[in-house]
C-alpha cells in the first residue's frame, strides 16, 4: 500500500489549479476592460488589425471594435458594471476606458457607427455624470447614471 501525505496531495491539486489559471487564454489581463456575456449569430472583435471571434467569455480591451452581422447581437459587461448590448448590423468601438475600482472615477468613451445599442450605465457614470459618452454619426450622448437605447445609421444602404 502506497501512502501519500495529505499535504502533498493538496499541494499538487493547488499547483495544478494555479497552472491552469495562469496558462488559460481566458485569464484577464491589465488591458481587459470588459467581457462578452452573451453573443448570438455573427459577432467579432476587431483588435490591432485582426478579426477575433467574439464568444461568451471573450475579453474586451480599450480600442477594440465589436461588430455584429445581420443575425448578430452581443452583450458586454464592463469592469465598472456598465452593460452594453448591441443589436444586428452594429459597429461599436471602445475608444477610451479608464476605471479606478477604489474611487469609481474614470472615463468611458465609445462610438456607435451604426446599429443599435442599449446601455445601463455603471459606476463611472454614477460617480461622475457625463464621464461616459456614446458618439454616433449625428450626436454625442453624455451619460448620467441611466439606461437608454440609441440607434445610429451610417447612411449606407
Amino acid at each position: 500500500m502506497i501512502r501519500s501525505s495529505p499535504v502533498r496531495i493538496i499541494s499538487g491539486v493547488i499547483l495544478s489549479a494555479l497552472a491552469a489559471i495562469l496558462f488559460s487564454p481566458a485569464v484577464a489581463s491589465a488591458n481587459d476592460v470588459g467581457q462578452i456575456k452573451n453573443a448570438k449569430g455573427s459577432v467579432h472583435i476587431e483588435r490591432a488589425g485582426q478579426k477575433l471571434p467574439a464568444t461568451v467569455g471573450s475579453r474586451i480591451q480599450q480600442a477594440d471594435t465589436v461588430v455584429t452581422g445581420p443575425d448578430g447581437s452581443v452583450g458586454i459587461a464592463f469592469v465598472d458594471n456598465s452593460l452594453l448590448s448591441a443589436g444586428p448590423n452594429s459597429t461599436l468601438a471602445i475608444e477610451r476606458y479608464a476605471f479606478d475600482p477604489t474611487t469609481h472615477a474614470g472615463t468611458f468613451d465609445s462610438r456607435l457607427s451604426r446599429g443599435t445599442l442599449s446601455v445601463v450605465s455603471g459606476k463611472i457614470a454614477r460617480q461622475t455624470p457625463g464621464a461616459m459618452t456614446v458618439k454616433t454619426p449625428a450626436a454625442i450622448l453624455g451619460v448620467r447614471s441611466t439606461e437608454f437605447v440609441v440607434r445610429a445609421d451610417d447612411g449606407i444602404r
